[in-house]
C-alpha cells in the first residue's frame, strides 16, 4: 500500500473524515418494479412512498419507493432495452444495485473516499424541486454495487427531487421492521483482503469480526466472512468469500447464478423476531427450516433468554449470544427464482454479534437448498 494512502489511514484514527448515519435506503434494479413493490408491500409490509417515472419527466425508468419505520427501499426497471439497468438485470437478475448511505456532507464524503482510491460513479450533484435540494454522489464497491452518498439536510420532500408522493388505497399494515442491520456482499475467490483493504482505507471502516472455514463450514462446503463496521457502528458490511470444500459452497452457487460478486442478504431488524416472523410467514414470506434437534440444548448453548422456546421452534428462529448479551435470527429463502437475494430477520437482545454459533446449522439449512436445486 503506498505511502499517501497508509499516512492518510493513521489521520483517518484520529477524526471520522466519513461519518455515517445509518443507511437512506437500498435501492434494486428489477425485471418490474410495480410488481416487486406490490410484493413487499403485501408480504413485507412496506407501505407506499414515492414514484418516478414518465409521468415525472424521467423517460428511461420507473421506481417505487416504499417505506417502514426507518427501513426504505426503492425498486427500478428500465423501461427500453439498451440501457445499463436492462444490462444489469440481463447479466444479474432482479438484485441490489444501490446501498445508499446518510451523511452530511455528500461532496466531502466523494472527495474523502476519491482521493483514498474509491472510484467514482457520481461526482457531487444537487437534485432540486420545490421541497429543497439534495446532494447525492457515489462510488464503486465490489462487483456492479455502488454506494451512494445522500446529503438531505436541505429538504423536506417525500423522499428525492424527481419523485412525487405515491398514494395508494392499499397499504397492508407493518411487519414491525425497523431499519437496515446489516448488508452482505459475496465476492470471488481470493477478493476477501482486496475488499476488507477497500472499507479500511476508502471509507475508514474497521473489521470488528473475521470467520475463516473452521468457524463457517460443514462436511462439504465452507466461507470465510469478514465483518467491516463504520466508526460509530451504524453502518457494517460483512464479506464473505468463498473456501475450499467437497462441494459447491453457497457463496460459489451465488456467485455462479448472479454473474459475479454482490449482495447476498439484507437483515432487517425488528423490535419482535418472534410476531414480525408470524405475520411474515402468514404473508407468504418463506424461510429456511430448521431441525428441532437444534432446540434441545439451546439454553445451555446460549444462557437464559427471555423467550419461550415453542414459539422460536415452531418458526425455526435461531439464537446466538456473545458477551453483550444475545440475539434472535431467521433467513428467508431467496426471494427471486435465482438462488441468489435473500433477506435476515434479526432481533438484537444486546449482543453486537452475528450468530457465530449458529453458522454450522445455517450452513445445512443452506446445503439442503442447495440439494434441492442440483447445486451442492
Amino acid at each position: 500500500m503506498s505511502t499517501p494512502i497508509a499516512s492518510g489511514m493513521q489521520a483517518a484514527a484520529h477524526t471520522d473524515f466519513l461519518p455515517l448515519h445509518g443507511t437512506d435506503y437500498v435501492e434494486f434494479y428489477v425485471g418490474n418494479a410495480k410488481q416487486a413493490a406490490h410484493f413487499y408491500k403485501t408480504a413485507f409490509g412496506f407501505q407506499s412512498l414515492a414514484y418516478s417515472g414518465p409521468e415525472t419527466g424521467v423517460r428511461d425508468r420507473a421506481s417505487y419507493a416504499v417505506r417502514q419505520n426507518k427501513l426504505t427501499f426503492v425498486f427500478t426497471t428500465p423501461l427500453r432495452t439498451d440501457n445499463e439497468i436492462a444490462d444489469h438485470i440481463y447479466k444479474h437478475g432482479d438484485g441490489v444495485k444501490v446501498l445508499a448511505l446518510k451523511v452530511e456532507d455528500a461532496t466531502s464524503a466523494w472527495k474523502e473516499t476519491t482521493k483514498r482510491g474509491g472510484e467514482s460513479a457520481m461526482e457531487p450533484t444537487v437534485l432540486e424541486d420545490k421541497h429543497g435540494k439534495v446532494v447525492v454522489s457515489a462510488i464503486k464497491t465490489y462487483g456492479d454495487t455502488l454506494h451512494y452518498f445522500i446529503e438531505r439536510g436541505q429538504y423536506n420532500g417525500v423522499f428525492l427531487p424527481g419523485f412525487v408522493e405515491w398514494k395508494s388505497e392499499y397499504n397492508p399494515t407493518s411487519t414491525g421492521l425497523q431499519y437496515v442491520d446489516h448488508c452482505v456482499g459475496n465476492v470471488g475467490w481470493n477478493q476477501m483482503n482486496k475488499w476488507v483493504g477497500f472499507y479500511e482505507t476508502v471509507l475508514g471502516f474497521r473489521n470488528i469480526l473475521s470467520f475463516d472455514d473452521n468457524d463457517i463450514s460443514t462436511e462439504y462446503s465452507a466461507l470465510m466472512s469478514k465483518v467491516m463496521s463504520n466508526g460509530n457502528g451504524y453502518v457494517k458490511f460483512p464479506i464473505n468469500e468463498p473456501a475450499e470444500g467437497k462441494k459447491k459452497s453457497q457463496v460459489e452457487e451465488y456467485l455462479d447464478f448472479y454473474n459475479g460478486e454482490g449482495v447476498q442478504h439484507v437483515a432487517l431488524a425488528t423490535n419482535d423476531i418472534i410476531e414480525t416472523v408470524t405475520a411474515l410467514k402468514s404473508r407468504g414470506v418463506e424461510f429456511l427450516s430448521i431441525p428441532t434437534s437444534y432446540y434441545d440444548d439451546l439454553e445451555e448453548r446460549v444462557g437464559k433468554i427471555d423467550e419461550d422456546l415453542k414459539p422460536l421452534a415452531e418458526l425455526g428462529i435461531l439464537v446466538d449470544s456473545d458477551d453483550e448479551g444475545y440475539l434472535l435470527q431467521i433467513f428467508t429463502r431467496p426471494v427471486e427464482d435465482r438462488p441468489t437475494l435473500f433477506f435476515e430477520i434479526i432481533q438484537r437482545k444486546g449482543a453486537k454479534s452475528f450468530g457465530k454459533g449458529n453458522f454450522k446449522a445455517l450452513f445445512e439449512a443452506l446445503e439442503r437448498e442447495q440439494e434441492k436445486r442440483g447445486n451442492l
